[in-house]
C-alpha cells in the first residue's frame, strides 16, 4: 500500500510541479506580438499528465481491486460451491502442510498426492474421519491409507470436513 501512495504521488506532483514551472518561466518572458507556438506544449504536457495518471495508477489500482472478488471462487477453471471455497481455507489449515493438492499451492511431502488420486469425496470423508495407518492389522482395515504417511483421524470434524472433501473432491486434478 505504501508503494501505491509512493507511486502516486510522484506520478501526480512530479509532472504538475514541472508542468507549473513551465508555466511560471513562460510568464516570465516578455511576449512579442508573434505566437511562438508554446501554447501545443501546454496540451501536450496536459495530455501526457492525465494518461500517465491513468495508466500508472487507476488501471493497476481497478485490475488489483477488481480481481479480489473473484480470486478464491474459482481454481483451474472449476468454479468453486460455496462449501468448497470455505474447504480451499480449512485445507491450507489443517492438511496443506503434509498433503499436495496445487488449488490450495500446497506442497507436502509427508501424505499422498491428491492431484494424482483425485478421490472422490466420500473417500475423503472417510479418511478424515478414520484416519490412516500404511500397514494395518486385521482389526484396522477402515484406517488403510492410499499412500504413505500416518494421517490421524478427525484432523476436522463436522460440518468443515464435509467442506474439506467438497473442496478435495472439487479441485483435485484441476
Amino acid at each position: 500500500m505504501v508503494i501505491v501512495v509512493v507511486l502516486a504521488v510522484v506520478l501526480i506532483f512530479v509532472p504538475l510541479s514541472l508542468w507549473g514551472l513551465n508555466r511560471l518561466r513562460s510568464s516570465r518572458t516578455e511576449r512579442t506580438g508573434s505566437a511562438d507556438g508554446r501554447g501545443s506544449n501546454t496540451v501536450v504536457g496536459l495530455v501526457f499528465t492525465f494518461v500517465l495518471l491513468g495508466l500508472g495508477i487507476a488501471l493497476p489500482l481497478v485490475i488489483l481491486t477488481g480481481n479480489h472478488a473473484n480470486a478464491s471462487s474459482q481454481v483451474g477453471g472449476v468454479k468453486l460451491t460455496a462449501e468448497a471455497k470455505t474447504g480451499r481455507i480449512l485445507f491450507g489449515q489443517h492438511c496443506a502442510v503434509c498433503h499436495t493438492l496445487s488449488a490450495a499451492n500446497a506442497i507436502g511431502k509427508v501424505g499422498p498426492d491428491l492431484d494424482t488420486l483425485k478421490p472422490p469425496k466420500s473417500l475423503v470423508l472417510h479418511t478424515i474421519a478414520n484416519g490412516c495407518l500404511p500397514n494395518p492389522n486385521a482389526s484396522d482395515v477402515s484406517e488403510a491409507c492410499l499412500g504413505q504417511g500416518v494421517m490421524p483421524a478427525e484432523v476436522v470434524t463436522g460440518r468443515d470436513a464435509q467442506d474439506v472433501a467438497s473442496f478435495v473432491a472439487e479441485a483435485a486434478g484441476h
